[in-house]
């Protein structure tokens, strides 16, 4: 049993004094190993907690709660039940100083930690210092986040809600589309041009400066503008690549799963450009914009992957002469936009839930 009072109370320890890292012995699985079902959940380095599943009985780490860092994506995770870990750049944590294993997984997510890309950032967290808290302390301080983090999960879902919402307006307001004027592609928008991604730096931008949009600011379905590369003092800024309120974003090259998905841009500063995997339209004023980018993210997100080339291994592209020629069906303008009014409704809750979510994170 740890003591209830950690050495050094409320001073600053190191991370060799503060964890001890315990990643061997853990069978570890590479991606084409895990199953979609199984006895034991896989924890790798991604963003989703399980990754996937397996029904060895080998080799499966036990000694739960833990933390699993993620060396190259900073990824902090809690595990509760036993688990194996993903072959690449897992590793294993457990406290020293308590045994409240929710209150460190807590200071280490609070650990700022550079962003070096896809190298490996675990040597940083063994650079970090963490503050230390007697038992009550740690308790109280989890207590309170814990319940900050439930406020999340709920506006999230809300905004889970509102998606769905919009998405049944739509199938309600236009059926299978099957009865409509078809029209291709060019002939709804009068730009469709790709991007710029001139060099940047591994870290986001600050306040007003210039930035280059990062894939996953469209890949959520949602415009996240906050998902950005910083540019080099001094570097050359695309002005006719600059994101603007209106454009359609397409992800044109991405893996096979997220290749096509897209994005309205409902509000944007104006100082940030869309890199070259990604295609910007500009919709002709006889098409409503509203309407047209729920078409392309919806119904035809199917017939726009169809599109791309590549493996099942690599990143897969989108050609712009194809897509060009994917035909759109086009209702008549009125209900278009009575469709587009009705989204603007919904994006006022939205847009709600959305500033909670920023203000409780913050």
């Amino acid at each position: 049993m740890m003591p209830s009072k950690p050495q050094f109370v409320g001073e600053r320890v190191s991370f060799t004094d503060t964890f001890s890292e315990v990643s061997r012995g853990v069978k570890k699985f590479k991606q084409n190993q895990y199953v979609e079902y199984g006895a034991h959940p896989i924890v790798d380095q991604g963003q989703e907690l399980i990754a996937g599943y397996s029904d060895d009985e080998t080799g499966l780490f036990n000694d739960v709660p833990a933390i699993v860092f993620g060396d190259h994506t900073r990824c902090v995770k809690y595990v509760e039940e036993p688990f194996f870990a993903g072959a690449d750049g897992v590793k294993i944590l457990k406290p020293r100083l308590s045994d409240n294993t929710r209150f460190w997984w807590h200071e280490l997510k609070a650990t700022p930690i550079e962003n070096l890309g896809y190298s490996r950032h675990f040597k940083l967290l063994k650079a970090a210092t963490f503050k230390t808290y007697d038992t009550a302390s740690q308790t109280e301080i989890v207590a309170r986040l814990d319940s900050i983090l439930d406020q999340i999960a709920q506006a999230n879902q809300q905004i889970e809600q509102l998606n769905q919402l919009v998405k049944s307006r739509f199938v309600e307001m236009f059926g299978d589309l099957s009865g409509y004027e078809f029209r291709a592609l060019e002939g709804c928008v009068s730009v469709i041009e790709s991007g710029k991604s001139p060099k940047c730096l591994a870290k986001p931008r600050e306040g007003g400066d210039p930035g280059v949009l990062k894939l996953s600011a469209i890949s959520s379905g949602v415009y996240k503008e906050t998902e950005n590369k910083a540019l080099p003092s001094g570097a050359k800024v695309a002005d006719g690549k600059m994101v603007r309120d209106g454009d359609i974003l397409l992800a044109r090259k991405n893996t096979p799963e997220l290749v096509g998905q897209s994005v309205l841009v409902n509000h944007t500063d104006g100082n940030i450009m869309f890199p070259d995997i990604v295609f910007r339209m500009h919709v002709r004023p006889e098409v409503d914009e509203v309407y047209l980018s729920h078409a392309l993210a919806h119904p035809l997100a199917g017939a726009i992957k169809s599109l791309a080339h590549g493996s099942a291994k690599s990143m897969s592209n989108i050609p712009k002469s194809k897509l060009t020629k994917l035909l759109i069906p086009l209702p008549p303008l009125a209900l278009q936009r009575e469709f587009a009014a009705f989204v603007q409704q919904v994006d006022k809750s939205r847009f709600v839930a959305q500033q909670q979510i920023e203000k409780l994170q913050m």
